[in-house]
């Protein structure tokens, strides 16, 4: 693995350093800094040794050719990386840190050129450039003929194949240019590979969030590595309904009840045994708990406490755990309880090595003071569960070698 501290004698080189800066806004201001203080020690340990440091990063969703013009242009001003640099500026101090609204060309590369040895620049987002998320080899050659290495370090976007993100690397090692993975990149990909390789058992995963579509690979992937899958969560009632279970106003994907049985079958799943249960979703008048079906009229809102008190025994068994997705809906304050539990429950096993997917569970974990006593928090979503799904290949990691 080429990491950053194979790289040697930077001093007064041009480093493009892919960052994840596509953090949480509140109109103006960012509301959650941590993916910006992740990417720190990788670029302090450029500036100390004089490296010229870029920082490219993507912030929010800019869909070139799906929208009219009006929507881009607003989702652009909405996009803003200058928004975030204030923030970056402020964790770099006291190092020189510059913003460019240029994307590509001469500008570009005129304020890459103006940094001197230490100093950092930060590059409007990647993706106001429409060739960016379809990997164009002109953009990606236009960013490359700027660098002299290039280090990878946003792992929230390895398991994308953009310009950014794998075309400049492509282009940088055939001309015999170092690339490697920073800081962050080597902590992922360590950390998660003792979930990919789920050598130690028992290896309990535990699959929340919405949708059983969106997990397919995750899971097929995870019934060959673990002892236990335990299911809460909206999908959950995928796989009840699947059984016969009766689910009221629950949110179902009709399309994935054959999928569920056979996951089921395989005598690995574990699913709820009783629902926190609401006569709504938002203007509700009754919460109760209920064992086995649920009521006409209502939907399951949080798992119930002997579902938890389940969990919690094969959870106490584990040596190896991976979590994605809430048990409920954890941002209101009625349906806390199984999410909390679970974060107690894994924490409190002090003889596992525990690992969050990022996404709602992190955030879950952090909100309810969990967060720093897992093993691991990822800070991608997306890339850990496609990093499990693909055997630990991403293309953001494998383009580095």
């Amino acid at each position: 693995m080429n990491t950053i501290e194979n790289l040697k004698n930077f001093k007064g080189k041009k480093v493009l350093v892919r960052v994840d800066f596509n953090v949480p806004l509140k109109g103006d201001v960012v509301r959650d800094n941590n993916r910006i203080v992740a990417a720190l020690p990788t670029i302090n340990y450029l500036v100390k040794g004089g490296a010229r440091v870029v920082l490219m990063s993507h912030l929010g969703k800019v869909d070139w050719g799906k929208v009219d013009d009006a929507t881009l242009a607003e989702q652009m001003k909405k996009n803003n990386m200058e928004i975030v640099y204030p923030e970056v500026k402020k964790q770099l101090a006291p190092t020189a840190v510059y913003f460019t609204k240029e994307t590509k060309g001469d500008g570009l590369t005129k304020a890459i050129d103006a940094l001197k040895d230490g100093e950092v620049l930060l590059v409007q987002n990647t993706r106001y450039e429409k060739g960016e998320s379809k990997n164009d080899p002109k953009i990606s050659a236009d960013w490359a003929k700027n660098f002299d290495m290039f280090v990878m370090d946003a792992f929230g976007s390895a398991h994308r194949a953009h310009a950014s993100t794998y075309g400049v690397p492509e282009l940088l090692k055939k001309e015999n240019k170092p690339v490697a993975l920073g800081y962050l990149m080597e902590k992922e990909v360590k950390n998660l590979n003792v979930c990919v390789t789920g050598k130690d058992h028992p290896y309990i995963a535990i699959l929340g969030g919405f949708k059983v579509s969106d997990k397919i690979k995750v899971i097929d992937s995870l019934l060959k590595k673990c002892d236990k899958i335990l299911i809460g969560g909206a999908m959950s009632y995928t796989f009840l309904k699947a059984l016969g279970k009766n689910i009221g106003t629950s949110p179902c994907e009709d399309d994935q009840l054959e999928y569920a049985k056979k996951c089921y079958a395989s005598g690995k799943i574990m699913l709820p045994v009783d629902t926190i249960e609401a006569n709504g979703f938002d203007n509700y008048t009754i919460v109760k708990t209920v064992e086995g079906n649920i009521d006409d009229g209502f939907q399951g809102l949080d798992v119930g406490p002997k579902t938890v008190e389940l969990y919690a025994k094969e959870i106490a068994k584990a040596k190896t755990i991976f979590w994605n997705g809430p048990m409920g809906v954890f941002e209101n304050k009625d349906f806390t309880k199984g999410t909390i539990a679970i974060c107690k429950a894994i924490t409190d096993n002090k003889k596992c090595f525990s690992v969050i997917g990022g996404g709602d569970s992190a955030a879950a974990a952090k909100q309810f003071g969990f967060d720093t006593k897992f093993s691991h928090v990822s800070t991608g979503g997306g890339a850990s569960l496609e990093m499990i799904e693909n055997d630990g290949h991403l293309p953001g990691i494998d383009v580095i070698g």
